[in-house]
């Protein structure tokens, strides 16, 4: 793997006491729940940031996933059960953290009859209930129709779904996925949610016309929120960083984006990932900025 530049190196146990004593007050409260987050899960760099702020996106149908994307942390292998009983404990876990908006999202469930999206639907509306926002990032459901509609029928405040790449590296890096069907997804999103959102992870070998079509592909579907960030290789079992791209590349991009292509908001940078600020950024688009 090429070696890590120092500006990409980030304390994922907290600069400070205070980060580390929410971070560990976060992990206690999601053993106590027996619930999963992505933050942990997928080695995010943003992780103490987040934990201390109380930010964080939880992941539902448990800590394995029945695909094999190059790039993912989450484990692979065979699920457990479904446990009936997480809406209501992450709604619990919203109130005690003061949460004004959840995230959501889980790791793809091939083997599940709905491909779980009657968990997503039973999480949203339970949120709902309790008068918080709610963003889910979903898994493509294989595309079936029925189960894409039970979550997109629940209405979430913000619906994401992410292409990860480019097209001609879907066969390598995401070779259960389909990058036509992502793209009928986000279409058939912004028919039924006001705003759908999408990203893509840069550094695994695609070039830049490649990015900037992906883009105007995810534009064309419907998608009004777009994220850009760095690939960092979680661990050895992963696909190795082809490339590190440089803070003026992320700025250029995001001119694109917003200028050209006319996404509504375009949030580009090297520890950007789709849940990243997430409420800060549906605040902007729901005040027009």
């Amino acid at each position: 793997m090429n070696r890590l530049p120092e500006w990409l190196k980030k304390d994922l146990f907290g600069k400070t006491k205070k980060e580390r004593e929410e971070r560990e007050k976060i992990k206690k409260l999601l053993r106590n729940f027996d619930l999963h987050t992505v933050c942990e899960e997928a080695r995010c760099p943003n992780i103490s940031e987040c934990f201390s702020n109380h930010t964080l996106t939880f992941m539902i149908l448990g800590n394995i996933c029945t695909r094999n994307c190059k790039f993912c942390n989450v484990k692979k292998g065979k699920p457990k059960e479904v446990d009936l009983n997480e809406p209501e404990k992450i709604a619990k876990m919203a109130e005690i953290l003061n949460l004004k908006y959840v995230v959501v999202t889980s790791p793809t469930r091939d083997d599940l009859p709905d491909f779980g999206a009657n968990q997503f639907k039973k999480v949203i509306e339970k949120i709902k209930e309790i008068n918080l926002f709610i963003e889910v990032l979903t898994p493509d459901f294989n595309g079936d129709e029925k189960a894409i509609n039970l979550v997109l029928d629940a209405k979430p405040d913000v619906f994401n779904h992410n292409i990860e790449t480019v097209p001609r590296l879907y066969e390598f890096i995401r070779p259960k996925a389909n990058y036509i069907r992502s793209l009928k997804l986000i279409e058939k999103a912004k028919n039924k949610v006001e705003i759908v959102k999408s990203g893509i992870i840069l550094g695994l070998g695609e070039r830049k016309e490649e990015i900037i079509q992906s883009m105007k592909d995810l534009k064309n579907a419907g998608c009004d929120i777009l994220t850009l960030g760095q690939y960092l290789q979680p661990s050895k079992r992963n696909i190795e960083v082809q490339r590190y791209i440089l803070k003026e590349e992320f700025e250029e991009l995001k001119k694109i984006g917003e200028e050209i292509i006319k996404f509504r908001i375009v949030i580009s940078g090297p520890f950007v990932r789709s849940s990243y600020k997430a409420y800060e950024t549906y605040q902007k688009l729901k005040n027009g900025r």
